[in-house]
């Protein structure tokens, strides 16, 4: 998740955007004090964003979920067009966050994006679907950067590039609390670092999300109500709200040519998915990153141009706790026609084994935004070619 200025393709009119908020108010977000920050650059600033008190993701928790999405607005006080070049995500309590996103609030929705905001008293929302569209899933927000677990590093956008903020943009924060990590009171921030838009002669970082649909049914001797699939998925829906039957169905339909959710592959205890996605125009493609939950074992991102197969990312033995962006091969270009394919392997078993799972009830698991469900996502990083 390093990338920014996203789109993700599910079909040719399906855009899924995961979503977040802040504070709108300036009360209700903080910002560290504005600094000039060395760059190859002029006039970069640098300044830290975030809620103004702490929030206990716990109390948020709906059906018996233990996971809570939530969104926080902030203000980074664009005065004048900029470009974002860098950015970092600052954890409050590690080991609770599973991930977050923030995205990118252009003038013309922020009207809408203060309207959630004041709804909660300017404490931010629950946002299981989309950050403008909290209990849906297509809004095709732009994606301006995120974390998940691994290095706490800064994001810095490759050279020559950078993602457009138009002068009263707002960002909007999503974070997702793993409550089977704990509890107790996050107040997390992100740290981005713009220059001014005039004179900087930037190419603009756009993300593809590549997804293929996880279809792990129970392993050989395990058993409960869960393992039902329809069963299942009903859960799914109670814990984490309808938009996510939506999402799984509009996946599982762009894969149907790859992928046969009643017939997963399966090669002994491992369960693999794919799925082949269409590039709609020419692109240098800059890197990418491979995304599962707690039971992927391996990922590849390949670009395939006829009968030439290029690599973008792999990931032999899959670290939900090591996750980061490898660079393509030099000169890696894209071209309209051509086809990204993203695989993911999965071990079903580890969710009898691993000590965050173990006690959770036996299921037949799908996408989801669980950390106990699972997802198959590659992101590609690339600017017009």
């Amino acid at each position: 998740m390093n990338f920014g200025g996203s789109r993700i393709r599910l079909s040719a009119a399906v855009c899924v955007a995961m979503a977040a908020a802040l504070s709108a108010c300036s009360s209700s977000s903080t910002s560290s004090t504005t600094t000039r920050a060395s760059a190859t650059l002029e006039s970069a600033t640098t300044g830290t964003f975030g809620p103004p008190s702490t929030f206990s993701p716990g109390t948020a928790a709906v059906n018996s979920s233990t996971d809570v999405y939530h969104c926080f607005l902030v203000d980074p006080k664009l005065t004048t067009d900029r470009y974002l070049v860098s950015s970092q995500f600052l954890p409050g309590v590690t080991k609770e966050v599973h991930h977050a996103i923030y995205f990118l609030i252009p003038p013309s929705q922020v009207a809408e994006a203060r309207a959630l905001d004041a709804s909660s008293q300017g404490k931010g929302w629950s946002c299981f679907g989309a950050p403008l569209n909290p209990t849906g899933t297509f809004d095709n927000t732009t994606w301006l950067g995120g974390w998940a677990p691994g290095p706490t590093v800064p994001r810095v956008a490759p050279k020559g590039t950078g993602i457009s903020m138009p002068a009263g943009s707002l960002v909007v924060m999503q974070v997702h609390y793993n409550l089977l990590n704990g509890t107790a009171p996050d107040q997390s921030r992100v740290k981005i670092t713009t220059v001014p838009a005039a004179g900087a002669h930037l190419q603009e970082l756009e993300t593809t999300k590549y997804v293929a649909p996880p279809d792990l049914p129970c392993p050989t001797g395990v058993t409960g109500p869960l393992c039902d699939r329809q069963a299942s998925i009903d859960d799914l829906v109670a814990r984490t709200g309808p938009q996510a039957k939506v999402l799984l169905n509009a996946i599982e339909g762009a894969c149907r040519g790859d992928h046969d959710a009643a017939q997963p592959q399966i090669t002994g205890k491992l369960v693999t998915t794919t799925c082949s996605w269409s590039v709609s125009k020419t692109e240098h493609i800059l890197g990418a990153t491979p995304h599962m939950h707690l039971l992927g074992q391996s990922e590849s991102i390949t670009l395939v141009s006829g009968s030439t197969r290029t690599v973008l990312a792999k990931t032999a033995h899959y670290n939900f706790d090591d996750q980061t962006t490898q660079a393509a091969p030099a000169g890696t270009m894209a071209h309209a026609g051509d086809k990204v394919e993203v695989s993911c392997t999965y071990d079903p078993t580890l969710r009898q084994e691993l000590p965050s799972m173990r006690k959770l009830p036996a299921r037949y698991v799908t996408w989801g935004d669980g950390s106990s469900d699972e997802m198959c996502l590659g992101t590609v990083g690339w600017v017009a070619g």
